[in-house]
C-alpha cells in the first residue's frame, strides 16, 4: 500500500484570450488581488489557431500568459478555475465574453489546464470542472499529447512554459531550503 503524503506545490498559470489587450492588464490586476503577485507575463502573440472563440469575442484575438510568484496546493484548481470563469462574466459585455481566462497549472513534469467541457482524456475534479494534462515535460522539453491543442504546440508557447518551468524550479529550491532550515532549527529543540 502506498503511502498518502501531500503533493509539491505548483506553479499557477493563466492563459488570456482578448481582442482588446487592455483587459490583459484590468484581468491581470484581478488576478493578483486574488492570487498575489505575478512572476511572468509573456508577449502579446496572435490567437489564430482556431476561429472557435470568434463569434462570441470578435475577430483579431490575442493571447498572453501569465504565472504567480506564489505556489499553489494543485487541489485548488477547480476552485481557480470558478474564478475565473466568474471573472470572465464581470468582464463580459451584452452576454458575451470579452476575455477568456484559462486557469492551469506547471508542475516539474507536465502543465495541467482547467476547462468544464469533458472528454476522453480529461479527468473530472468536481464542481463540472476537469483537469487535462496538456504538456509533458520529458528528455529536457514539454511534449504534447495526442489531444494538445495546437496553439500549445507551437514553439512560441513552448518556449513560455519553459520560461515558467526555471522560474518555478527556482521558487522550489528556495521552498525546500526553507523547509530544510526550518526542520532543523526545531529538531534542536
Amino acid at each position: 500500500m502506498g503511502k498518502i503524503k501531500q503533493p509539491e506545490p505548483v506553479a499557477l498559470i493563466v492563459g488570456m484570450i482578448s481582442a482588446s489587450p487592455e483587459l490583459f492588464v484590468v484581468a491581470g490586476d484581478r488576478l493578483k488581488e486574488k492570487f498575489g503577485e505575478l512572476n511572468f507575463i509573456s508577449s502579446i502573440l496572435p490567437f489564430d489557431a482556431t476561429d472557435y472563440y470568434c463569434e462570441e469575442m470578435g475577430i483579431g484575438l490575442q493571447r498572453r500568459f501569465i504565472s504567480f510568484e506564489r505556489l499553489i496546493d494543485p487541489g485548488e484548481l477547480a476552485n481557480i478555475k470558478i474564478f475565473t470563469n466568474l471573472l470572465e462574466e464581470d468582464f463580459s459585455l451584452n452576454s458575451k465574453r470579452r476575455i477568456n481566462l484559462d486557469p492551469g497549472y506547471l508542475s516539474l513534469s507536465k502543465l495541467v489546464l482547467a476547462t468544464t467541457k469533458d472528454h476522453q482524456h480529461r479527468i473530472y475534479l468536481r464542481d463540472g470542472i476537469y483537469a487535462e494534462v496538456t504538456l509533458r515535460f520529458k528528455a529536457k522539453k514539454f511534449q504534447p499529447g495526442e489531444w494538445t491543442y495546437p496553439d500549445y504546440q507551437t514553439q512560441a508557447y513552448l518556449d513560455i512554459f519553459l520560461s515558467i518551468r526555471k522560474l518555478y524550479v527556482e521558487r522550489l529550491k528556495i521552498r525546500r531550503k526553507l523547509t530544510y532550515a526550518y526542520k532543523n532549527y526545531y529538531k534542536e529543540f
